[in-house]
């Protein structure tokens, strides 16, 4: 199996990921609910109004951290760009009914989508670490 295969095996589906951007000179980390795809790019949604989107706006540079869970468990992390996605054919692309209760619907103007575009790619699984590069 190649290394994208196995890369889209563990990040394919929905994740909880840690998101890392940039504020000012300092990271800022939060939890997002993430989609991965088959490119190993990531989407997730939120808020326009959020300080994560203008954090995004100001720098994409982003780091994303998801784990399985358990200490032997394989991780990885992308070293992503980051897109702000405002247009209406992506937000109902991306649009789940179980949004419904923060976001309204797909034509909310305050509703984006993230997409993170991975550059690096660190794959830890069975005690190493292989790398995927753009």
């Amino acid at each position: 199996m190649s290394l994208n295969d196995q890369i889209f095996k563990f990040i394919g589906g929905e994740h909880t990921a840690a998101v890392a951007t940039i504020t000012g000179d300092k990271p800022a980390v939060r939890l997002m609910a993430l989609v991965g795809l088959e490119d190993l790019s990531l989407i997730g949604v939120t808020m326009k109004n959020s300080r994560k989107v203008d954090q995004i706006k100001k720098n994409p540079a982003t780091e994303l951290s998801i784990w399985a869970g358990d200490r032997s468990d394989p991780y990885i992390l992308l070293h992503c760009k980051a897109e702000v996605h405002e247009d209406l054919d992506t937000k109902k692309k991306f649009w789940d009914p179980r949004m419904e209760q923060y976001l309204q619907k797909p034509d909310n103007p305050n509703y984006v989508v993230l997409k993170f575009v991975p550059e690096k790619i660190e794959y830890y699984h069975n005690m190493r670490m292989d790398i995927w590069e753009k």
